[in-house]
């Protein structure tokens, strides 16, 4: 099965060394190139593209602005690749629904299973992401809300989790991969996907990324 891939980047050059790296891998095809947020979710909605390789500074609509549109519309999982860590962009991007968010100093070969990883359903954050979101929630309860953060109104459940549901709701606050959670719990990877879906479904979150922070949270509560 293909991969379909479109691109959000307002460099032309980036789109295309992005387009020849990703199509020199098997199973990946790049179906469009936008050079703006609204062309992005105006070409996700035609093109129905498996993942959206999203810059966050873009002119016109901005791609935090087009990640929360496309994941609030649940037409494609977003990945995130910028220049920028700054934690403002991390945050936002995380609460705007995007599956991933890696550094375009990303090496080939990982940006290529990123995109492998998204689109089979797991979430991607770079160590130095990793490093920021963790050191958010060990800051304790006193350090300042970030807006990657649930609001407070969404800390319960819409509908009661199941034990199952908890303890995959648990794995991925540890950053487990579908393929670990599996192996953790003894079942398969199709039916932890299943899980992972309905977990995002009760907790009326958009992404498993959101869900990791979810459980962080809860559990420092």
């Amino acid at each position: 099965m293909t991969i379909s891939v479109l691109l959000a980047d307002d460099h032309a050059a980036v789109r295309m060394g992005l387009r020849m790296i990703l199509e020199s891998s098997d199973g990946i095809g790049v179906v469009g190139e936008a050079a703006d947020g609204g062309t992005a979710v105006a070409m996700t909605r035609q093109l129905d593209p498996d993942v959206v390789l999203m810059d966050i500074r873009m002119p016109g609509v901005d791609g935090l602005a087009a990640t929360r549109t496309i994941a609030s519309e649940n037409s494609a999982k977003v990945l995130i690749l910028t220049t920028f860590d700054i934690d403002e962009y991390v945050f936002e991007a995380l609460r705007a629904g995007a599956a991933g968010f890696v550094l375009k100093s990303i090496e080939s070969a990982q940006l290529v299973e990123a995109v492998q990883r998204v689109a089979d359903g797991d979430g991607v954050l770079t160590p130095e992401i990793t490093r920021k979101v963790i050191d958010h929630f060990r800051s304790g309860p006193d350090s300042k809300r970030s807006t990657a953060e649930p609001p407070r109104e969404r800390l319960e459940p819409l509908e009661p989790l199941t034990a199952r549901e908890d303890e995959v709701l648990e794995a991925l606050g540890a950053g487990l991969s579908n393929q670990q959670i599996s192996r953790q719990l003894y079942i398969a990877e199709t039916t932890v996907k299943t899980h992972v879906s309905r977990v995002l479904a009760k907790l009326g979150l958009s992404s498993r990324v959101q869900a990791a922070i979810y459980s962080q949270e809860s559990r420092r509560r």
